[in-house]
C-alpha cells in the first residue's frame, strides 16, 4: 500500500494517567502490538481512525460485544462470502478505552480481476431478488428477537423442583443458566451476522452508481446524487411517525390540553381513562408502543443507551411538543412530497443530458439497484440497534440481578464493568458455588476490580481522541468506510489541516455535503441525548453523531454538522428527507465551533463558517 506518515503513530500513544493497566479489560486482540514485529508493521500502515460515528464514549467492558460483532460480520460479506473487489474488511484496535478502525484494501489489479467476477455472480443474486431475499431476513431476525424474549435468566433454586427427579430430567438449573447464557451471546452473535447480510452490498450498490456517474456526469456532486435515491419510507422513521399520529389523535379526540397539562405520562394516563375519549387515546397509546418503542435514544450501541420503554417521559414529551406544534398551525410531516418531485426531476434531467443509449441503459439500471437497496440502509438499524440491542440489554439486566443477589456485584449496572468472556467465567464460578454449597470467588476478585475499572472508565473520558492515527494510504476503497463514516483519501487531509492548528482558531471546516441548502443560525453543541431538549427552533445541531431517536427534533433545526459520518450516515439521510442542510465527516466540529456562536452551513459545497 502506498501510504504517507500522517497522523500519530498508534503505538506511541501515552496511556492516561491513572489508567495503567486498562488492557486487561479488554480481549488481546484489540490491542496494538509492541512484541510481533510483522504486526506491528502492519498495523504502522494502516490508517486508524476513532469510530466516534458508532462509539462517542470510551468501552464499556461488556459493551464491546457489538464490536466484536461487526469485527467479523462486516468483514467476511466483504472478503469470504461476496468477494467485495478492492476491499477486504475492516481491522480494530482499542485506544485509551475508545475504538479505531482500519480499512483493510486490495491493490493488486489481478487479484481485483478475479474478485470482480465473483462478486458480479454473488452480488448480483442479491440485487436481483432483493425483496424477495429481504422479506426472508425480517422473518430471520424477528425469530432471532423472539428467542431472546423467550430465555429465562432468573436466579437459581435452593433446592431444584422434584419434577428434575420424577421427569427424570438430567439435568440442573445452574447448568440451564450457564447454556442459556451462552445461548444468549450467540443469539448477539447471529443477529450481527445476519446485519451485513445485506448491509454492505447496500453501500457498494451506491459506491458502483457513483463511480459510474463521476464519468458520465463530471459536474455532479455527492448531494445531488444522494437526492436521486432519497424519498423514501424508511422503517427508522415508524418509531416517530407513531408519536405524530399520537398527537393528531389527541386533537382529533379533543385530548390534547389534558396530555399537554400533565407533567407525568402517569398523570395523564389517569386523567384520560375518565372519558371515553380518553381511554380511546389510551389503548392507542398502548398499541403504538410495540416494538416501536423500542427506539435507542442513543445509538443503541451502549447499554446505557435507554429505550423509549425505559425512559417513556422521553416519547411523552415528544408527543406533548408535537400538539404544540399543530395548535399552532405548523406542520409536523416530512416534505416528502416535495423530496419525491426534486428527486425525480434530477433523475429525469441527468437522464436527458445522456445522449449514448448504452450509457443512458446502465445510469437508469445502477440508479435503480441503488433505490432498491437504500430504505435498507436506515430500516436494519431499528431491527439491529434499537428492537433487538433493547432486549438484549434487558435480559443482561436480568442476569445481573443473580449476581446481585449472590453477592458478586453491588448493583445490576456493574456488570458492564466485565467483558462477555469474564462474564461466563463469573457465571461458572456462581453456579459453581451454588452447586457445591461453598463461598465463591467472586465477590472477593469482583468487588474492588470493578471499582477500579470505574475510575478508568470515568479517566478515559478526560481523554480526547485524535480522528486518526497511523499513515493516510493514497486511495481508500472499502465501501463501508467510504459511505457511513466518510473516511476518503481528501477528508483525510482535510482533517490533517483543520488539526494542524488549534481548533479554536478554525474559522472554516470542511466536510461532506450531505444535503444541500444554505441556513445561517446559532449554533447548539450537543453531547448526549438529554441534551437534545435544550435545542431551541431554528438552531443549528453540532454533534459528533446524531441517533435515530434524535429525529423529532428535526422538525424543529435549521441545520446539522456533525464530526464523523459520511453520505449515508444517519445525519446525512435524515436531513435529506426533511429538506434540512447538512455537512458530515467534518472532524472537529464539536471542538471548533461553541454553543451560542453564528454559523453558516452550505450543504451544497460541504462547508461550515464560523463567525469568530
Amino acid at each position: 500500500m502506498s501510504e504517507k506518515r500522517g497522523f500519530k503513530d498508534p503505538h506511541e500513544v501515552a496511556p492516561v494517567p491513572g489508567t495503567e493497566g486498562w488492557e486487561r479489560m479488554y480481549p488481546y486482540y484489540y490491542l496494538f502490538t509492541t512484541e510481533d514485529r510483522e504486526m506491528e508493521t502492519h498495523e504502522d500502515k494502516l490508517l486508524w481512525y476513532y469510530d466516534g460515528l458508532h462509539y462517542p464514549e470510551p468501552m464499556y467492558p461488556f459493551d464491546l460485544i457489538w464490536d466484536e460483532a461487526w469485527y467479523m460480520a462486516l468483514s467476511q460479506f466483504n472478503s469470504r462470502i461476496f468477494s467485495i473487489p478492492a476491499s477486504m474488511g475492516i481491522d480494530h484496535r482499542i485506544v485509551n478505552g475508545y475504538l479505531y478502525i482500519a480499512p483493510i484494501g486490495i491493490e493488486d489489479p489481478e487479484i481485483i480481476g478475479k474478485r470482480v467476477e465473483e462478486f458480479m455472480k454473488r452480488a448480483g443474486y442479491y440485487y436481483e431478488n432483493w425483496n424477495e431475499l429481504y422479506d426472508k431476513w425480517k422473518e430471520k431476525v424477528t425469530d432471532v428477537i423472539k428467542k431472546v424474549e423467550q430465555l429465562d435468566l432468573s436466579d437459581l433454586p435452593e433446592l431444584e423442583d422434584d419434577s428434575v427427579v420424577f421427569a427424570s430430567k438430567g439435568k440442573s438449573s445452574g447448568f440451564e443458566l450457564v447454556r442459556k447464557y451462552n445461548e444468549l451471546i450467540n443469539y448477539g452473535l447471529e443477529a450481527w451476522q445476519y446485519h451485513f447480510e445485506f448491509l454492505n452490498l447496500g453501500y457498494a450498490a451506491y459506491v458502483i452508481l457513483a463511480d459510474f456517474c463521476k464519468k458520465v456526469f463530471p459536474g455532479m456532486d455527492d448531494a445531488t446524487l444522494s437526492k436521486m435515491v432519497g424519498a423514501v419510507d424508511v422503517i427508522l422513521f415508524k418509531p416517530d411517525e407513531q408519536l405524530k399520529n399520537l398527537a393528531k389523535l389527541a386533537l382529533k379526540l379533543g385530548v390534547n390540553e389534558t396530555i399537554k397539562q400533565s407533567a407525568k405520562l402517569d398523570d395523564a394516563l389517569t386523567a384520560l381513562k375518565e372519558s371515553e375519549e380518553g381511554r380511546e387515546w389510551v389503548e392507542a397509546f398502548e398499541n403504538a408502543q410495540y416494538p416501536w418503542f423500542y427506539m435507542s435514544t442513543g445509538t443503541g450501541w451502549y447499554h446505557d443507551h435507554w429505550t423509549w420503554y425505559d425512559k417513556i417521559e422521553i416519547p411523552f414529551n415528544s408527543i406533548k411538543n408535537y400538539i404544540e406544534m399543530l395548535e399552532k398551525g405548523e406542520s409536523i410531516d416530512r416534505p416528502i412530497e416535495q423530496v419525491r418531485e426534486t428527486k425525480e426531476r434530477l433523475v429525469e434531467e441527468y437522464t436527458n443530458l445522456l445522449t449514448n443509449e448504452e450509457d443512458k441503459a446502465t445510469f437508469q439500471k445502477l440508479l435503480g439497484v441503488a433505490q432498491t437497496c437504500f430504505p435498507y440502509v436506515e430500516d436494519h438499524c431499528f431491527y439491529i440497534e434499537h428492537w433487538f440491542h433493547g432486549v438484549f440489554w434487558g435480559k443482561i439486566r436480568e442476569l445481573a440481578k443473580v449476581f446481585v443477589n449472590h453477592g458478586f456485584f453491588k448493583d445490576v449496572e456493574d456488570i458492564w464493568y466485565l467483558n462477555r468472556y469474564e462474564l461466563e467465567q463469573a457465571l461458572y464460578d456462581l453456579v459453581t458455588s451454588w452447586a457445591t454449597g461453598v463461598k465463591p470467588r467472586g465477590p472477593s476478585y469482583w468487588h474492588s476490580e470493578i471499582e477500579w475499572r470505574k475510575g478508568v472508565i470515568q479517566k478515559f473520558r478526560e481523554f480526547a481522541p485524535p480522528p486518526a492515527l497511523g499513515a493516510t494510504p493514497e486511495t481508500i476503497t472499502e465501501p463501508f468506510t467510504i459511505m457511513l463514516w466518510g473516511i476518503t483519501s481528501n477528508s483525510m487531509q482535510q482533517w490533517l489541516e483543520a488539526g494542524a492548528t488549534s481548533p479554536e482558531e478554525v474559522s472554516e471546516l470542511k466536510g461532506f455535503p450531505a444535503s444541500p441548502g444554505v441556513v445561517e443560525g446559532i449554533a447548539r453543541i450537543v453531547r448526549s441525548p438529554e441534551e437534545i431538549n435544550e435545542l431551541k427552533e431554528g438552531e443549528i445541531l453540532v454533534a459528533s453523531t446524531t441517533s435515530p431517536s434524535w429525529t423529532p427534533v428535526f422538525n424543529k433545526i435549521g441545520a446539522a454538522i456533525t464530526d464523523v459520518g459520511g453520505i449515508m450516515s444517519h445525519a446525512a439521510i435524515v436531513c435529506r428527507e426533511y429538506g434540512l442542510p447538512a455537512v458530515v465527516g467534518t472532524g472537529f466540529a464539536t471542538a471548533a465551533i461553541k454553543t451560542g456562536q453564528k454559523i453558516k452551513v452550505d450543504g451544497d459545497k460541504g462547508r461550515v463558517y464560523i463567525d469568530k
